[in-house]
């Protein structure tokens, strides 16, 4: 189990692999769609690409000296706006993070560390892509006195994972889903490439995410109907498609029809080296310090 944290070993509770890592500095460039904080020690926003239909979320430990911070699914052409962001409410940025190798936008974890001494980016292990720290499921990864615990949910992509905030007293209540393209709000994203298997999606979303409390809130990656946040006893009861058995299941997502995705030629090699295959044909104020 890998341990990514910010602060001494002592702090936290015991864990089988402890990576400590000292995050640098903070810097940035404009402010956004939030949502509101969880707890008094969670500072917790929701950010919107609307081009991609994306969110990425910013949580950070504003109960630490260092308020450090990440972000979870950054765009590349939001980034700008993401880290002014960081810079405006004082954060310390640590980690940059994907829950999987998007195939419909640029991720921007890559870009974000050009621009921003000490980030590190994360990924899971399963996607075969390249990050700083490659992450399995069980694994920790600390921001300040809080976590979030990697959970394996394949299905959309091999390399597919959900973080969820923390379970204990100390940690944000009700707990946090953010699940990537695993599920979405009243859906799920599609299994016909990059290794899906509507198979393994249903075994992933069952297992996963539908065995945490009800209460717990679902911020997917995506949305295409203007929802923000979904429960799983909500989804459980809601989602017309993970409602139904599993050949109920594989039968629509057989079925879907769906359109290639116009991004995904240029996506997926790109987020294959954390977003920066072209970096080179960028401008160079687009990765400028």
């Amino acid at each position: 189990m890998l341990r990514l944290s910010l602060l001494p070993f002592h702090r936290f509770p015991i864990s089988s692999h402890f990576l400590n890592l000292s995050p640098k500095s903070t810097m940035a460039v404009s402010a956004s769609f939030t949502t509101s904080s969880h707890s008094s020690k969670l500072l917790f926003r929701q950010l919107f690409e609307k081009e991609s239909s994306t969110y990425t979320y910013l949580l950070a430990d504003v109960s630490h000296p260092d308020k450090p911070a990440l972000l979870i699914d950054p765009v590349d052409k939001t980034v700008d706006r993401d880290l002014s962001l960081v810079k405006e409410l004082g954060l310390k940025l640590v980690y940059a993070m994907n829950t999987h190798v998007h195939a419909d936008h640029v991720t921007g974890t890559g870009l974000i560390k050009s621009k921003l001494d000490g980030v590190k980016s994360v990924i899971s292990r399963a996607s075969k892509s390249k990050a700083d720290h490659l992450i399995e499921a069980g694994d920790k990864i600390y921001f300040g006195d809080m976590f979030l615990e990697v959970r394996a949910t394949p299905g959309h992509t091999l390399g597919c994972v959900t973080y969820v905030t923390g379970d204990g007293p100390n940690q944000p209540q009700p707990r946090m889903a953010f699940t990537g393209d695993a599920l979405l709000i009243r859906g799920c994203g599609r299994t016909d490439f990059q290794g899906g298997s509507s198979d393994q999606l249903y075994e992933s979303v069952h297992s996963q995410i539908f065995t945490l409390p009800k209460d717990t809130l679902i911020y997917p990656a995506h949305d295409y109907k203007g929802f923000t946040v979904s429960t799983v006893g909500e989804e459980m009861l809601y989602n017309p498609r993970l409602t139904k058995n599993k050949e109920g299941f594989e039968d629509i997502m057989k079925n879907l029809k769906l359109a290639y995705p116009k991004m995904i030629d240029i996506a997926v090699p790109a987020n294959m080296v954390c977003g920066l295959q072209d970096l080179s044909e960028r401008p160079a104020e687009s990765v400028s310090t």
